[in-house]
């Protein structure tokens, strides 16, 4: 049974990462779709920063982002003086952290997805009058629907279990930015603390193995992968 303070260390971790995922999907759509259907110069530097976080150590990445999004960075100045929104040592901060190393597992499926679709389909909804806006929302999304969902669990459990980027970001608060991992990491360097470390890491456990069932219930109810059983 979770205590009080590890109740509220899983919410805030399930905040961050649903957070990260929800502001980073759209524009790896975005993003998949520019690398999946177009063409243009610096088109192989763009998918080496897409893929950038993944080879980065992620030391580097959060050390990068406190540069840019902290107190007197250049970001960070501007989203403070803007929005009024501090990224540095704060949950938001986390999400970003979470969102920059999950976006490369969020654009990869999306872009194989969209790159399996036939063009051809999307031609004939054009030809038929749709616009661009239609075609994407009738054509386009359903279509890459399994590459989407793929992303964005994937993208999910990676940002739940983030560490490396957050810790030099917004550090280790407890209540602020203490996520499961960031806890865990604590709790295993105190002599007192085995207990509790082994009942964060078995929800850990769970809620990876949680969004790995969701992901396979969901997958087996959409649309091509019922016509694939029928057929």
């Amino acid at each position: 049974m979770l205590t009080g303070t590890e109740a509220q260390i899983v919410i805030l971790s399930l905040k961050v990462a649903a957070t990260a995922i929800a502001v980073a999907l759209p524009l790896a759509f975005a993003v998949a779709w520019l690398l999946a259907r177009r063409r243009f110069p610096g088109h192989g530097l763009l998918q080496a920063l897409v893929t950038l976080p993944l080879v980065l150590p992620p030391v580097v990445t959060g050390y990068a982002l406190l540069v840019w999004f902290g107190a007197g960075g250049a970001a960070g100045t501007f989203l403070r003086e803007t929005f009024g929104l501090d990224l540095a040592f704060r949950w938001t901060g986390a999400a970003l952290a979470a969102a920059v190393m999950a976006f490369p597992l969020l654009v990869r499926p999306i872009r194989l997805s969209l790159e399996s679709i036939d063009s051809g389909l999307e031609e004939a909804a054009e030809t038929l009058g749709a616009g661009r806006l239609r075609i994407l929302a009738t054509v386009t999304l359903p279509l890459a629907l399994p590459g989407i969902l793929a992303g964005g669990i994937l993208g999910f459990a990676k940002a739940l279990g983030e560490f490396g980027a957050t810790i030099t970001f917004v550090s280790n608060i407890p209540g602020q930015t203490q996520t499961l991992s960031l806890a865990i990491y604590s709790l295993l360097q105190s002599p007192s603390g085995d207990t509790p470390a082994l009942r964060l890491i078995a929800v850990s456990v769970v809620l990876a193995i949680g969004a790995i069932v969701l992901s396979e219930w969901v997958a087996a109810r959409l649309p091509g992968a019922r016509n694939g059983r029928d057929g």
